[in-house]
């Protein structure tokens, strides 16, 4: 029996229906897809200014990565920084979420302070944090009387650049905390307190386990996000800082190498590097997932 085809209707529907999506599949074509595929062809290239006059050399590119201890010192900065700035944003954004979930004055005033250096423009929070660490005229220094190097000594740099990025996004993970304790039913809470449970208690066997999946999401995002840091260190730490080297990242160099030396071919190489790095740490988060993660 012969299959009816669409009809004149049908056709006109799905016709719209690729009108309307297109230009996001073009964007994800031009701006995602293209750019990951020449970054892989660039990592096997010895390029030339602007990209022009490519040589194909193999592996170079990455056994001379993999082979320098400016990679692997990076890399370890990099992991330093998402060590400070993982744990103490996440901790710190749910306690924040359990307080401000409450009825209390001034709730949603206190939700906006948090959220607000999550907004900021991140230049503008490099200069603030540039002076409050200032040896000489800082606010840190003046408040606690001392003579700290907070963003120029090596043993306090890499801490200080951790500070600013729980501080920067300890708000953006109070919000999604928020919203998945509004999913939690209030009748678990109810249920405990008939039956004795603290508010200590309440939090560790109802609110951590309900909330496990929200938890899962921001601890895996923020830890992409912290293997990524770039910004952050470009904007606080000068060339001429000799503690530069004891913070810089794993991009920050990818940067150094393709926009200031122009290799372009290396700076690929330290990119897919890196992104073996990140798809490394997802597959074992993913695989942690069903140990403690609890799905309703």
């Amino acid at each position: 029996m012969k299959k009816a085809g669409m009809t004149k209707a049908q056709k006109n529907e799905a016709a719209w229906g690729l009108f309307f999506v297109a230009p996001t599949m073009i964007g994800l074509i031009v701006l995602n897809f293209y750019p990951i595929l020449y970054t892989v062809y660039q990592s096997f290239m010895r390029t030339g200014d602007f990209g022009a006059g490519n040589v194909f050399v193999g592996l170079r590119n990455y056994t001379q990565v993999l082979g320098t201890n400016e990679f692997w010192g990076a890399l370890l900065n990099t992991f330093k920084y998402a060590l400070i700035e993982v744990p103490f944003s996440v901790c710190l954004a749910l306690i924040l979420a359990v307080f401000l979930n409450r009825k209390i004055a001034f709730r949603s005033g206190y939700r906006t302070i948090f959220f607000l250096p999550m907004v900021a423009a991140p230049a503008a929070v490099a200069m603030v944090w540039k002076f409050l660490y200032n040896q000489q005229f800082g606010l840190l220094n003046h408040v606690f009387h001392s003579n700290v190097a907070w963003i120029s000594d090596t043993k306090t740099a890499w801490i200080a650049i951790g500070v600013i990025g729980v501080w920067s996004i300890v708000g953006y993970n109070m919000i999604l905390f928020l919203s998945g304790l509004q999913e939690i039913p209030h009748d678990y809470y109810e249920a405990a307190e008939i039956d004795g449970a603290t508010g200590i208690k309440q939090f560790f066997y109802i609110t951590i386990p309900l909330l496990s999946p929200t938890i899962f999401f921001i601890v895996q995002t923020r830890i992409i996000g912290a293997l990524q840091v770039f910004d952050l260190i470009y904007m606080v730490m000068d060339n001429t800082n000799q503690a530069l080297k004891s913070v810089q990242s794993v991009v920050y160099i990818f940067y150094q190498h393709a926009f200031t030396n122009n290799d372009r071919g290396y700076g690929a190489a330290i990119v897919m590097c890196m992104l073996a790095v990140i798809m490394l740490v997802t597959f074992l988060l993913q695989k942690s997932e069903k140990k403690w993660v609890f799905y309703n």
